[in-house]
């Protein structure tokens, strides 16, 4: 076991993880000139685009979630699509179909907005339960079926399905075992009072710069297989243990976390320690990752809502109770 171990930390002293960090600075930066604020969602998003998970973005109307994913998606160099989801909105409308082409007197595929490298799926709850499943199914599997034909993804693939959690009516709220599905769930709150006068500054001078490309899909994709070789420790995946079954003997939880939080955690703190220049995983990584990864996996009692226990209180409380390996 020593001998393994041993080997392992000689090995990942060799990993450089320079072009990760370097990357991610670069990506950052550029979208920050255009979205004010929002710097550890932005981080999270590019956490997510390096170990292929998808993010479920909550906010009230006017916070720029479209504008921030289109701006992420053009800082990467990757294909962008845009879908509106509305309650008539069909599987195939994401998908795509068969249609018959006259020129060559032949059906052939009408690819969906589905095939792009970064999908915003806009307001997500706003369509009926057939059609999120198409969705979410075309995300988990990394594949999507046309008339019985089976068609890959882009590479890398990420989604970013975002929704308005004040106004329900007419909406279709993503059911527990949809939301697990998602690497993160974000809250984009309102922005601080000098970010909204910078953010009013801007229209009034007129100053919104057009991004540049950092990178590209060719490199992002080296950069998955770079984050793959990031050390953790078995002492740092005994705290992740920890954390994730500590949700589920909590007395004000419901359903607590399963393994998938675990594997989150482990895959996510990884791509966090990268983009911070580390070829090792800390316990910080997973402190700073917890709340985005369990908040939309805990179920809490009725009996403890009504107390005012909300999900990110409980995460809190875990954090302090799990001793903190050294």
């Amino acid at each position: 076991m020593e001998a393994a171990k041993t080997s392992a930390l000689e090995e990942f002293q060799h990993v450089d993880v320079s072009p990760v960090r370097n990357v991610a600075q670069d990506v950052l930066t550029e979208v920050s000139r255009v979205i004010v604020g929002y710097g550890d969602i932005l981080q999270n998003m590019f956490i997510s685009l390096l170990v292929n998970g998808h993010i479920y973005l909550e906010g009230v109307p006017g916070l720029a979630k479209s504008v921030m994913a289109k701006t992420f998606a053009k800082t990467l160099g990757c294909t962008f699509k845009r879908i509106q989801f509305t309650p008539d909105l069909l599987p195939s409308d994401i998908t795509g179909s068969m249609i018959y082409d006259q020129k060559v007197a032949d059906f052939v595929v009408r690819r969906g907005p589905i095939f792009a490298n970064f999908v915003l799926a806009d307001e997500i709850n706003r369509c009926a339960p057939k059609t999120q499943a198409a969705m979410l199914e075309a995300m988990a599997e990394k594949q999507t079926t046309i008339e019985g034909i089976t068609y890959p993804m882009m590479v890398p693939f990420i989604c970013v399905a975002t929704a308005n959690p004040i106004e329900q009516e007419g909406t279709y709220p993503l059911p527990e075992a949809q939301l697990d599905r998602f690497l993160f769930k974000l809250w984009l709150d309102y922005p601080d009072p000098e970010n909204e006068v910078e953010i009013l500054r801007r229209q009034q001078e007129g100053s919104m710069p057009e991004v540049e490309a950092i990178t590209d899909p060719e490199e992002l994709v080296e950069m998955q297989q770079i984050v793959n070789q990031v050390y953790i420790d078995e002492v740092i995946l005994n705290y992740i243990r920890d954390l994730v079954q500590k949700t589920r003997s909590d007395p004000q939880i419901l359903m607590g976390a399963g393994p998938r939080a675990s594997l989150v955690l482990m895959k996510c703190s990884k791509a966090r320690a990268a983009i911070l220049g580390r070829s090792y995983v800390t316990p910080d990584d997973i402190r700073d990752l917890l709340i985005p990864t369990l908040n939309h996996r805990l179920l809490i009692r009725p009996e403890a809502e009504l107390e005012g226990v909300d999900v990110v209180s409980i995460i809190t409380k875990i954090l302090e109770e799990v001793p903190t390996p050294l």
